[in-house]
Formats: C-alpha cells, structure tokens, sequence
C-alpha cells in the first residue's frame, strides 16, 4: 500500500483511516487529553496490524505537547516526568537493572543531532559498579552510555557497534534515541515517539541500516524518538489538499474542478509533487529554521526523563548536580 514517509506510528494510523470509517484491523488505540498535552496509544497485535501500519508488533505511545517549542521550565518538568513514567510502563526498570543509553545520529548535523546531544546528558554510573564491584546503590543504578556515529564518519554499520557493546557489556535494557520524520510540519520538535520495538537508525533521514531490536541484540530495545523533518513532497501534498479544500468552500463556480482535484488519488497527486519537485530539489526534507535551539531543549527534557526513568533514588531537583 502507498505511503507518505513518516516514522510516527500515529499518522500512519491516520493515513490508513482517511476516508474510512473504524480501527485498523489487528490495533488497538487509545488517546487521552490532559491540559498541556494529548498521549496516543496505538498497540499493533497481530500480523495483519503490522502489514496495516508498516511496523513491528507492540507499543507505540505518542505524546503531543503544543507548546514544547515554547516551553518554560515547568512544562518541560511535566513532560520529563511523563516520559520517565511511560519508558518505565514498558520495562520494568528496578535497582538492578543495567541500561545501555545508545544516541544515534550525526552530531555534525543538527537536525540528525538529537541523539548524540541526549548522551551529553545521561548521567553515566557504570564504571562506579564495575571499578568497586557493586550490584546495587541506594539512589543511582548502572547505566552507561554511547553515541556510536553514523556509517560515514565511523565506517561500521551502527548495528554492529551496538552489538558488540551489548554482547561485552550485558545490559539488561537498551534505550534508544533518534531523530524521526513526520507527515506534518506542526508535530516537527512537538511529538515524542516511545515505543518496545526497536528501531532503524537513520530513519529520520532516509538513510534506514541496521535495526536495533531485541531480536537483533538479544535485550529489549525501548525508541525514543522525536521529529525534526519532513519530507518537503509529503507538505506540499498536505498543503494542497488545505488549499484544494478552502477554495471549495469559497468558490460560487468551478465547483466540479475542485471535485476533480479532491478525486485525484493520493498515489497520483504525491507522485506528480515528486516529479516537479524532483529536478529542482530531489529527496529534500524540511527542518525549522530554529531548529537548533529545539535540539538543545528537547535534548533536556527527553535525557531528564531517562534520567529519572533508569535511576531507581534519583529526583528531579539531584539532576543538576548529578550532571554538573
């Protein structure tokens, strides 16, 4: 089935349904709305669910938070919360438990940055367990850390490093962060995607290799992910379809082109976009112009939250002082 490129469970959820009345057959959903932000839960259960979605069986939860962009200090505390309470919903973390932090992406380029800018701030204790011999400690738990490059820069694929780190090393859970890409330029450094089942690093990008998944690595894989771009045909599609649908409503004549135009299928329209896109920018993806100082604030919620997530005594207020 035809696709626009996105890597949120949720749109190609909303993809599917365009035009169709009901749930995609073999997932289960569920949405709640709070006051600062809506969390989406789409649960793939069957085989049918993944050829629907074009993803692996398990949890998607998608939080939207509006004004992240925007935040002050108090919102991006709730949502750094709410991010170490739904990773911990997923795998039962505990005193015990080892976690590799792995930050993908390149941190020569800032869109692809979110990754590596994340590890800067998860607060690394392994060394401590190893060096004294240690299982347990009263606040902080064993965690180690890595942002392994991409293939350009390293020339190994970034599958392969993190295997061979799980393989040594043994961590019970890996938790990994990535730039993602979205349908729409208003869920760009809005959304937050965690999910169960691995993910591909380079996705963001176009740029898929080798996925990171518990059947790869052998420990569950906990995604963390957040949009940064989006493919520029897949906007333009969505703006047209915005305009077609407005001058409709406006227009006293002409009523049956505008019909013609809304009857032209997604496959025809987006390939056209494509095709007079192609010779003047050829596979672009759109980024917000502001987008480095959304790495930097996303960076500290998403690495708070693990942060509170993976360490069993940690609060908010000892983050400060633990990363300092």
């Amino acid at each position: 089935m035809f696709q626009f490129r996105t890597d949120l469970a949720v749109e190609d959820r909303e993809f599917y349904r365009e035009g169709k009345d009901g749930e995609v057959p073999g997932v289960e959903f569920k949405q709640y709305e709070k006051k600062n932000y809506s969390i989406t839960k789409v649960k793939i259960l069957n085989s049918q669910g993944e050829e629907n979605m074009r993803k692996p069986k398990g949890n998607y939860i998608t939080v939207e938070v509006p004004e992240l962009k925007n935040s002050d200090d108090e919102l991006k505390e709730e949502i750094s919360f709410l991010i170490s309470r739904e990773i911990k919903s997923l795998f039962n973390i505990n005193e015990l438990t080892k976690t590799l932090i792995v930050g993908l992406g390149n941190w020569n380029v800032t869109p692809d940055a979110l990754g590596p800018k994340v590890v800067e701030k998860i607060i690394v204790t392994r060394q401590y367990f190893v060096t004294y011999e240690k299982e347990k400690d009263e606040a902080l738990s064993n965690v180690s850390a890595i942002s392994p490059g991409v293939m350009g820069t390293t020339g190994i694929e970034t599958g392969e490093i993190i295997k061979g780190i799980v393989e040594k090393t043994r961590p019970d859970l890996v938790i990994a962060i990535d730039a993602l890409a979205s349908r729409r330029m208003e869920r760009v450094s809005t959304t937050i995607q965690i999910s169960d089942t691995g993910i591909n690093p380079g996705s963001g990008v176009g740029n898929m290799r080798i996925g990171l998944n518990k059947e790869y690595l052998g420990v569950p894989v906990i995604a963390i992910g957040v949009p940064t771009v989006v493919d520029a045909a897949t906007m333009v599609n969505d703006t047209m379809n915005l305009i077609i649908s407005s001058m409709k409503k406006e227009a006293k004549v002409g009523e049956e082109f505008y019909n013609l135009l809304e009857n032209v299928s997604k496959e025809d329209k987006y390939s056209l976009i494509r095709e007079v896109l192609e010779p003047y920018m050829p596979n672009v993806l759109v980024t917000p112009k502001e987008i480095d100082s959304l790495i930097t604030n996303l960076s500290f919620v998403l690495s708070n939250g693990i942060n509170l997530a993976v360490h069993h005594g940690l609060t908010f207020k000892d983050l400060n002082s633990y990363i300092s």
